[in-house]
């Protein structure tokens, strides 16, 4: 018989290996006879055949069941990660809801960044890299007065700080009067610069109106002088012997080009974002892990090829699409499954005056006018023919 060891092995296998060779690979097959060899390659391709799809099973159906009768048990909730600043993620049925809803935007975007092996074991050069991702004002790096007797604000900055978070004043003085006119939309003002005195003054270019300076105080005070101004939070925990970093906000494209980030292993829950950035088969990708993780999270095992089905569908076409009335289930052919959705007057008018017609070809339909539908012994058609006597 098989040793316990391989038949553990057989077991763990997710996938089936192509051919004999990586079989053999994947058994470290150095003390197996032909055999044993034999009999291991018979059961993982009969396991295999087991597990396929019958013909004229109506696969839309049983996904359809699989994640959404679980779905229905799922708790409504949020849960936060533990650290130095609290940091929300939507899970639950109403993360499920937005994965097949296809949001442009999660209501708690976020991301799992990783770190390169020598930034991944170093607490210090970690931090070094959640500080260039995280959205740092520039009220945390000095001194901001508003001087209303010489109407200006005036900004001291703090060489210490500055040198902590590894940053120049120089490169602070030079970026925060750009991000006011460039993020913040803000013109109406003028500055100086003097780099003796790590000083920065602003103007504005109204000096009569107090309501000015203040407006121009606020834009000075909040401007992100360091970071990536989508990202307002970043924590840093440490899990299996590396540090990881959580955010609060996503910008994918721009974490990536920060130095000591992982871009094989980092992800965002923002599936739009992803298709943009990494294209659509990462998007398929990303909406299988979401899916899975936020059941799996709530103790509901769906098997993945259901939620690969519901990807395939939602992405097929190129661009992500929602399950819904504006997405795969508005655009069906057949005009009676799109009246069975949602809004039927609307699509039935819709289609008489189009002069459309119904081919009766799925599921719905079919059922909707009380015949077969055309899966499992509806899918087969009897002829009858009758013998001619010679």
């Amino acid at each position: 018989m098989i040793s316990d060891k391989y038949e553990k092995k057989i077991e763990a296998a997710d996938l089936l290996p192509k051919t004999k060779d990586q079989l053999r690979t994947f058994l470290d097959g150095k003390d197996i006879t032909d055999a044993q060899f034999k009999e291991i390659l018979d059961r993982v391709i009969k396991e295999y055949l087991s597990t396929r799809i019958e013909a004229c099973e109506a696969v839309g159906v049983i996904a359809a069941q699989s994640i959404g009768e679980p779905g229905t048990q799922m708790t409504m909730r949020t849960f936060h990660y533990a650290g130095v600043a609290e940091i929300n993620v939507t899970l639950g049925l109403p993360r499920l809801i937005e994965i097949m809803d296809a949001r442009k935007e999660p209501s708690t975007p976020t991301m799992t960044v990783y770190l390169e092996p020598e930034y991944g074991v170093d607490r210090d050069r970690a931090r070094e890299v959640s500080w260039q991702i995280e959205a740092a004002p520039l009220h945390e790096f000095g001194d901001i007065t508003t001087d209303m007797e010489n109407m200006q604000v005036v900004v001291h900055l703090n060489s210490k700080v500055c040198e902590k978070r590894k940053i120049s004043p120089a490169e602070i003085m030079d970026v925060a009067p750009k991000k006011i006119r460039d993020r913040r939309h803000y013109r109406d003002f003028e500055h100086d610069i003097d780099e003796a005195k790590a000083t920065l003054i602003f103007t504005p270019k109204d000096r009569e109106s107090y309501q000015n300076l203040f407006q121009l105080a606020e834009h000075v005070r909040n401007v992100i002088v360091q970071g990536i101004d989508d990202i307002l939070r970043v924590v840093v925990r440490k899990e299996t012997g590396e540090y990881i970093l959580y955010t609060e906000g996503s910008n994918l494209k721009d974490v990536f080009d920060v130095a000591g980030v992982d871009v094989t292993r980092t992800r965002t829950n923002n599936i739009s974002e992803i298709a943009q950035v990494l294209g659509i088969e990462a998007a398929r990708n990303a909406i299988i892990h979401e899916a899975q993780s936020t059941l799996n999270e709530q103790g509901i095992l769906v098997d993945v090829r259901h939620i690969m089905l519901v990807a395939d569908m939602m992405c097929m076409e190129g661009e992500v699409k929602q399950i819904g009335r504006h997405g795969i289930a508005g655009e069906k052919e057949s005009v009676l499954s799109r009246a069975a959705f949602e809004v039927t007057v609307n699509h039935l008018l819709d289609a008489a005056v189009a002069n459309e017609t119904d081919e009766l070809s799925g599921v719905t339909e079919n059922v909707i006018v009380g015949q077969p539908i055309q899966l499992g012994t509806g899918d087969v058609k009897l002829v009858a023919v009758k013998q001619l006597d010679n």
